[in-house]
């Protein structure tokens, strides 16, 4: 129904001014009042209906547009959850919400609008050259040259515009990273008394982000116009040739033909500008679903073995056999841990900050897998067992770092 609006919506508007045509080359011409009249009702008629349609074909893209931004992110919080404990301790917060807010947004832009737009105005210039191709196919040539001068233009600013809206987007994201970090991490911003060095951080990637954003207006600014000044350029050009070929002796185009030609040429002209901005929102579009896509496109470090099984019932003895364990590669945290804990019995772990104890929660809850060594719940390896199963028999109180396990 939406595609149906659209062409409906595009024959519309080149049909009211075909209609306006008619009445100045026929009733206007020959006196007929009549036929004036009813030319201004057909005309008053196309208009409100047209009015109709574009309510429908607005309300049907919103809700369009709603529905995908909405699996979209659904789709990106399953992802996520998909995702080991490592990914979210190497990315940072920010980052993800600006995937969840600003690329959702311009996602959601390019699919209400961008498509559907550039469609209705496609089509309603092709229906304008082939009615000036009608009316004087010789004075059509002029127009035939704007096209090479609009791909020039187009092909000079679509990497520079594309670079640009990357760079704003990749910018935005570090200011909000860091705007998330410094209020989850007040305490430690102010128990360091680091208040100052963070303000100073903050306030060089807000200019670093004013600059990428200020960089894209200027582009922006120089492609809109230029579009816009070819236009008049080549308006001009068909008001001298066509007002000298009525003018002369001996040339077949009649006053009525050049007024249709001209109302045509706004029509085909007028959605250039238009489309420029379609262009810089679909730039921007593109930009965000990149983002986002390479973020869905992120596949997990590892996942559950096609062979792993379910957990039935759980005593609750964990084994460590030699275990080690890097965060990073070459920076082992735990070496070679070996310990039993039997059920029932409770098992401390004291150290210093960093020494590993929470480490070795993480293991045992698989949060992460070992680099070497073996895990153990129950005599089976955590590596043969399904993440979900594993966790449904355990609890965590992570204010403490206690591990209660068991049925």
């Amino acid at each position: 129904w939406l595609l149906i609006a659209v062409l409906i919506r595009a024959i519309q508007l080149p049909a009211l001014t075909w209609i306006l045509t008619a009445v100045i080359r026929g009733p206007v011409a020959q006196n007929d009042p009549t036929g004036v009249w009813y030319g201004a009702l057909a005309f008053a008629s196309l208009a409100i209906s047209t009015q109709l349609v574009m309510h429908y074909r607005q309300r049907l893209a919103l809700e369009l547009g709603e529905a995908v931004v909405s699996d979209l992110r659904n789709q990106l919080f399953t992802h996520m959850q998909r995702m080991p404990m490592r990914w979210f301790h190497t990315n940072r917060i920010g980052r993800v919400i600006s995937r969840m807010t600003s690329d959702m947004e311009d996602i959601r832009i390019g699919v209400q609008e961008v498509f559907y737009v550039t469609l209705v105005q496609f089509i309603q210039m092709g229906i304008a050259a082939a009615a000036m191709i009608w009316y004087d196919w010789s004075l059509f040539l002029i127009v035939l040259g704007l096209a090479p001068i609009i791909w020039l233009i187009n092909r000079h600013f679509h990497q520079r515009l594309s670079d640009a809206l990357r760079n704003m987007r990749e910018s935005f994201s570090r200011v909000t990273a860091t705007l998330v970090e410094s209020v989850v991490g007040i305490r430690v911003t102010q128990g360091f008394v680091r208040q100052q060095e963070n303000a100073r951080v903050f306030r060089d990637l807000a200019t670093d982000h004013s600059r990428y954003n200020t960089r894209v207006l200027k582009t922006q600014g120089t492609f809109l116009p230029l579009l816009e000044m070819n236009s008049q350029i080549f308006l001009a050009i068909l008001l001298f040739v066509g007002g000298y070929r009525v003018l002369t002796p001996g040339h077949s185009i009649q006053i009525g033909d050049l007024v249709g030609f001209f109302f045509m040429a706004n029509l085909f002209f007028s959605p250039i500008s238009i489309l420029g901005n379609q262009y810089n929102q679909a730039m921007t579009a593109m930009a965000g679903a990149e983002r986002l896509y390479r973020l869905l496109d992120t596949e997990p470090e590892w996942t559950d073995r096609a062979d792993a099984t379910d957990l039935s019932d759980v005593e609750g003895r964990v084994d460590f056999e030699k275990v080690s364990l890097e965060y990073e590669s070459g920076r082992p945290v735990l070496r070679d841990i070996s310990f039993s804990a039997k059920p029932g019995s409770v098992i401390a772990l004291v150290g210093h900050t960093g020494s590993g104890k929470s480490s070795i929660i993480n293991l045992v809850a698989r949060f992460y897998l070992p680099t070497s060594g073996t895990v153990r719940l129950d005599g089976v390896d955590i590596r043969q067992v399904r993440g979900h199963s594993l966790h449904r028999h355990m609890g965590i109180v992570q204010q403490q770092n206690f591990l209660f396990s068991g049925t």
